[in-house]
């Protein structure tokens, strides 16, 4: 990019340009952890309670309550740390993916990767290099992508 072209959604890394987009989470997974702590607390106690009156059954259903909540929370918190990163350098075009833990990693020559255009409004962005394509941008709101391509592009063109 040239100097009086100043990226929007682009950190400058000295010789590169790096795009980060994470997952908008409202909750940590330590808070998550937290609640579920809390929750679980507040339910046994009723448990407990109806547990004594006589209602032995109470325990059991409390039980597969606490499973099943559990269970959600660990995949909330699983994906809570999902992100993408693009960097462009001199010479390639690296797009990280991270997904529940994994992480992705898919490396372009600069000079054939191109940013494919976009049909749809809610269509991700599609780079793509000769045959292999990869699409990203799951982390950037719809309404925004058209302008993160469009800055890609004329990244990748060394405007």
């Amino acid at each position: 990019m040239s100097p009086q072209t100043h990226p929007r959604f682009a950190q400058p890394a000295g010789d590169s340009l790096r795009w980060r987009f994470k997952r908008n989470c409202s909750i940590t997974p330590r808070q998550l952890g937290l609640a579920y702590l809390l929750l679980s607390a507040m339910s046994l106690a009723v448990a407990g309670y109806f547990w004594f009156i006589g209602v032995r059954w109470i325990l059991f259903f409390t039980g597969l309550e606490l499973t099943a909540l559990a269970v959600a929370f660990a995949i909330c918190a699983r994906h809570a740390t999902n992100q993408e990163s693009i960097e462009l350098g001199p010479e390639r075009l690296v797009i990280e993916q991270e997904v529940a833990g994994r992480v992705h990693q898919v490396v372009f020559n600069r000079q054939g990767a191109r940013v494919a255009p976009r049909q749809t409004p809610t269509q991700l962005i599609e780079v793509c290099e000769g045959k292999r394509c990869v699409c990203c941008g799951h982390h950037i709101r719809p309404h925004w992508r058209d302008a993160v391509a469009r800055e890609i592009r004329l990244a990748l063109q060394g405007r």
